[in-house]
């Protein structure tokens, strides 16, 4: 499949970085969509130890995603832009990459030429003209040293979104472009952050933040909740990661996901209340695509159900009850800041903790 041809300002070269494991089918829909905007792409395939479940022996993906990835780079790279990378390629036989994602960011920043380096996971997508709206805007505005977007998360299906306390308290903010250049340190990847040549902090610069671009109308689309192999494997890898350690997120994937049990805990970090809503905005064309293949059997994906989503949406309680644990929210969030500012006094954090818990419990 062609991809059309985009007129790009010749100071904005941008390295789209990725990590993947099992990136079927979102895959080659999200090379194609970052193709025409791209100076390179470098995808770095491969497990981390917490994720050894859902990792074929090898430490590869079970999927066929790294010979989907050969594929691409054979059929649909004919300006030799995409960059493969594996834990072999950085000396590691087994397969496997240490640690739990920091040395696959670096293994693509390392080898990053653009000026610019753009964090892509493989789910999350972008409509073409936000891509050439941001690279205008760095084009106009050389001193911006790091750009943040606020995600959209989508749930069971295109036409439902999740939307939650631990979203609003910041966890919806992504930062995903940076500056980049010689002796610029791609630091960590939990949060994305990045240093210059004069180690400082991008985002302590010249930053845009996501109110900047959601003002502008710019969102990262995030497919993270979408389908049930999806899911099931994101909890398998957040159960038995040593950094996240979620108890129960299987159970969660069971009983949440797949049988909509508990409504006001849909959003995967499931200690914080959290709602469905019905969606009704653009997708981005490369998942119009994708959404097409589904539709007509080009492309063989088990999507959930929907019926027992839109009963839940149609029903007069659910819309009633959403209002209220929105309104709880804006507690929530007050007493977070207020304890956020308040660190230093240890005698307020037990009462305004319980406050917390209180109203999460009231909302549930």
């Amino acid at each position: 499949m062609s991809t059309p041809e985009v007129s790009l300002p010749t100071d904005i070269r941008i390295t789209f970085g990725m990590i993947v494991l099992n990136g079927e089918p979102f895959l080659r829909y999200n090379l194609r969509g970052l193709y025409p905007y791209a100076h390179e792409i470098i995808v770095v395939e491969g497990a981390a130890p917490g994720a050894c479940n859902i990792a074929d022996p090898q430490g590869h993906s079970r999927d066929g995603t790294l010979a989907i990835l050969r594929r691409f780079k054979e059929e649909e790279d004919p300006e030799d832009k995409l960059i493969i990378v594996t834990a072999e390629d950085e000396g590691y036989p087994d397969g496997f990459w240490p640690g739990e994602k920091d040395e696959q960011s670096r293994a693509y920043a390392k080898r990053a030429s653009g000026n610019y380096l753009w964090q892509v996971d493989v789910d999350e997508f972008y409509r073409s003209e936000d891509i050439e709206t941001v690279i205008a805007l760095l084009h106009g505005e050389a001193d911006i040293t790091a750009v943040s977007f606020r995600q959209i998360t989508f749930w069971g299906g295109f036409d439902y979104t999740a939307e939650g306390w631990y979203l609003r308290r910041g966890a919806a903010t992504y930062h995903r472009l940076f500056q980049w250049g010689p002796g610029f340190d791609y630091v960590s990847h939990r949060p994305p952050t990045v240093h210059d040549d004069r180690a400082r902090d991008l985002r302590q610069l010249r930053w845009f933040d996501d109110r900047a671009m959601a003002a502008r109308g710019i969102y990262l689309y995030h497919y993270s909740l979408l389908l049930p192999k999806q899911v099931e494997e994101k909890c398998d890898y957040y159960q038995n990661a040593e950094w996240a350690q979620r108890v129960g997120a299987l159970a969660w994937a069971q009983q949440v996901f797949g049988e909509l049990r508990r409504p006001f805990r849909v959003h995967n970090m499931y200690r914080y209340p959290s709602w469905l809503e019905r969606y009704r905005g653009d997708h981005p064309q490369q998942i119009l695509q994708m959404r097409s293949d589904i539709v007509d059997g080009r492309l063989p994906v088990e999507l959930r159900r929907s019926d027992d989503i839109e009963r839940l949406l149609n029903s007069i309680w659910y819309p009633a009850a959403r209002f209220f644990v929105k309104q709880a929210s804006v507690v929530d969030l007050a007493v977070y800041h207020l304890l956020c500012g308040m660190r230093k006094y240890r005698f307020l954090h037990r009462p305004l903790s319980a406050l917390r818990r209180l109203v999460r419990r009231w909302a549930f």
